[in-house]
């Protein structure tokens, strides 16, 4: 069984949900994978927790965690990529594979973008500021390009807002131009390092899609192969 680490927020779970059943090369209900998912969004916040010495997730995240273990689970995954801050934290006596959405969307970057290529990133202010992305990208010999704190202000941040809210085609309108801005300045893809922002773009049909990393269908991909190689 998978088990997924959901709630942050429930959108974006319910997104990788829907995609990891998309990728799954099923003919019938009993061809995809058995999956258990706890969305639970009274998670502390994280960006709070990473830059503002909020409270800490991880006690939760570690009690749903082993819930799903306890529950059965034999792989994990969890969509929210300002989470995975703690992932190093959540692999210490955890017995099964646990799925990386920054290696899986690493992974992803090497189908649309060449060697040594610029490239983009959109994310949270604390998955930024963590560099959560950073070392592997860096390491794939890939120069990171970052939004400004004005593109951050007024348009990402408000844009996963909205998708928490349930605004998905305002949020994607207000993100499209930040994608584009990075890509002008000379990226050759952009990952979509927070889970929200691919429902966004995804809402508006935009164009911008084929020249981004979705960490979710990514995490989905990832999540599905690893599952059918066993």
């Amino acid at each position: 069984m998978l088990g997924v680490i959901g709630g942050m927020g429930p959108a974006a779970t319910a997104d990788f949900f829907a995609k990891l059943i998309e990728e799954t090369p099923a003919s019938c209900d009993e061809e995809h994978i058995p999956t258990l998912i706890v969305s639970d969004p009274r998670l502390p916040g994280r960006p709070a927790a990473i830059l503002e010495r909020g409270p800490s997730p991880l006690p939760a995240l570690l009690a749903i965690r082993d819930k799903l273990l306890a529950a059965g689970a034999t792989m994990l995954a969890m969509p929210c990529n300002t989470a995975h801050f703690w992932y190093e934290d959540l692999l210490r006596g955890c017995p099964v594979p646990f799925v990386s959405i920054v290696e899986a969307s690493c992974d992803a970057l090497r189908q649309i973008a060449p060697p040594a290529a610029p490239i983009g990133l959109i994310g949270t202010r604390a998955t930024l500021a963590a560099g959560i992305f950073h070392r592997r990208v860096q390491a794939a010999g890939h120069p990171l390009l970052l939004p400004g704190e004005d593109e951050l202000a007024a348009a990402i941040l408000p844009s996963i807002r909205l998708v928490k809210e349930g605004r998905s085609i305002e949020a994607g309108k207000l993100l499209a131009p930040a994608v584009q801005r990075l890509l002008d300045r000379g990226a050759a893809a952009v990952i979509l390092a927070c889970t929200e922002t691919p429902v966004a773009l995804d809402a508006v049909a935009s164009p911008l899609r084929a020249l981004c990393v979705d960490s979710n269908r990514a995490l989905a991909k990832s999540c599905v192969a690893r599952w059918f190689s066993r």
